[in-house]
């Protein structure tokens, strides 16, 4: 018991002199940190008012090492190139789906996020990664510095990313039938899809090359590729196969596309990509 009050008048006597010593030190000095709000510019209002508020989407063009890969040469977008991308994201993928799935569709089943980057992610097999989709709650949208607006193949392929990658994450909410389309070509995905002939793929029942890179992608190259081309545009790619078999595949996995758009989201993929070719004339056009 003596030993314990020894040590407790030890610790108070500590204490004493700690904070006497602290007493005489000079006092802290203010934060230098900023923690002003950045004053809101004309584009982040446009992105408010077209984004955020109608489909809690926030477009993300200010440079964020946290949201991309800092192995790659990447780099943020010129600021005049953000809100025609922006805009074209916005007429061809939000304003089709929410006319033919209802204007809650997509504030219901969306990235909370799209990044955007102005340059090119290059891949060391000689590829380029357009696009990017994460858990289903961020897109990243590359080569935004180089989207012309008045060029429809560069608008189709700027487009398509997000087309595939929107797929990706409708099916993440609801799978399609896997097991029926893996029995279509179980022996024709390969791990080098970037070597591979297109006029060879498409005979095999590939709509690309990339959608023999497995079953997954398979289905997302086949709906967007679908969504971005006419109706005249998709005919006469099934017209270009020579190979009746292949082509019969390439109908299979169609129909299996535009089912699953019916029983999961009680979408008419059709008049979804109707409005898409409407609205992408409108952007082109402008």
């Amino acid at each position: 018991m003596k030993i314990v009050e020894k040590y407790r008048i030890i610790v108070l006597l500590a204490g004493v002199l700690f904070f006497g010593a602290c007493a005489q030190e000079e006092s802290l000095t203010d934060s230098q940190l900023d923690y002003t709000v950045p004053e809101k510019t004309a584009l982040d209002n446009w992105i408010e008012a077209n984004y955020l508020d109608p489909y809690n989407i926030n477009a993300q063009y200010k440079w964020n090492q946290n949201t991309v890969d800092n192995t790659r040469f990447l780099f943020p977008p010129m600021v005049d190139k953000v809100q025609p991308a922006l805009d074209v994201v916005k007429q061809i993928w939000l304003d089709s789906y929410s006319a033919v799935g209802g204007s809650d569709f997509v504030k219901i089943i969306a990235p909370r996020e799209i990044v955007l980057v102005g340059g090119v992610n290059s891949n060391s097999n000689g590829t380029r990664t357009l696009g990017i989709a994460d858990s289903g709650q961020r897109i990243t949208l590359f080569e935004v510095d180089y989207l012309n607006t008045k060029n429809r193949a560069n608008v189709t392929e700027f487009i398509h990313t997000i087309q595939h990658e929107y797929v990706h994450i409708l099916n993440q909410n609801k799978s399609f039938d896997k097991q029926t389309w893996q029995k279509i070509s179980p022996g024709d995905y390969t791990g080098t899809w970037h070597l591979e002939n297109l006029t060879v793929s498409r005979n095999l029942g590939f709509v690309t090359n990339y959608a023999r890179n497995n079953i997954t992608e398979d289905f997302a190259e086949t709906a967007s590729i679908i969504l971005t081309s006419s109706k005249a545009e998709y005919a006469a790619l099934l017209a270009s196969i020579t190979d009746p078999i292949g082509k019969a595949k390439l109908k299979q996995k169609e129909a299996i596309v535009v089912q699953y758009y019916k029983d999961a989201f009680n979408i008419d993929f059709y008049a979804l990509r109707d409005a898409a070719e409407i609205n992408t004339n409108k952007v082109i056009n402008n």
